[in-house]
């Protein structure tokens, strides 16, 4: 966590470090969700063509959902003893993903692009609860719960892009 502070302390239990540690780790998903919600937001306005209005409707509860998460994390990061960011400059300064490649776009090329932006949220969250189940099962249950809704939302974009055969 680039120039906040880190309290004296972080939950029972667990040792400062850690506590600390696990708040920085979640900073970088708080980060990838807070693009997450935008970018889903982004697809939101600019989906157009045959299916638009399925999609389009699809996508407001997802945005919901994952502006539920970013709370949810921000909220743990401080009560880790850290000082959640929110700044749109230190989430581009921090991010490793790319920026989102679409404006104006039918609805199989956005779900194409959505799919992927879904993959890395995924994989990054499944990497952050091995590390933090280790030393702290309360944030490790929360990103599973997270990671078992995102990869839901997951699945509702692959079944538009899955060509049914015959």
């Amino acid at each position: 966590m680039a120039d906040e502070q880190f309290a004296d302390y972080t939950v029972p239990g667990l040792a400062t470090e850690n506590g600390h540690e696990i708040a920085g780790l979640l900073q970088i998903r708080l980060h990838a969700l807070n693009d997450l919600q935008l970018t889903l937001k982004h697809v939101h306005w600019n989906v157009t063509g045959p299916h638009f209005i399925g999609v389009h409707e699809m996508i407001d509860p997802q945005v919901t959902t994952v502006r539920g998460f970013v709370d949810e994390l921000a909220e743990r990061i401080a009560t880790l003893g850290g000082s959640p960011s929110g700044r749109t400059g230190e989430l581009v300064g921090a991010r490793h993903w790319e920026d989102y490649p679409l404006g104006k776009a039918d609805t199989m090329a956005h779900l194409a692009e959505l799919e992927k932006v879904y993959s890395g949220v995924i994989g990054d969250h499944r990497e952050v609860i091995a590390k933090s189940g280790q030393v702290d099962p309360i944030t490790e249950d929360i990103l599973i719960g997270q990671t078992k809704e995102l990869e839901q939302f997951q699945w509702f974009i692959r079944a538009h892009l899955e060509r049914s055969a015959g």
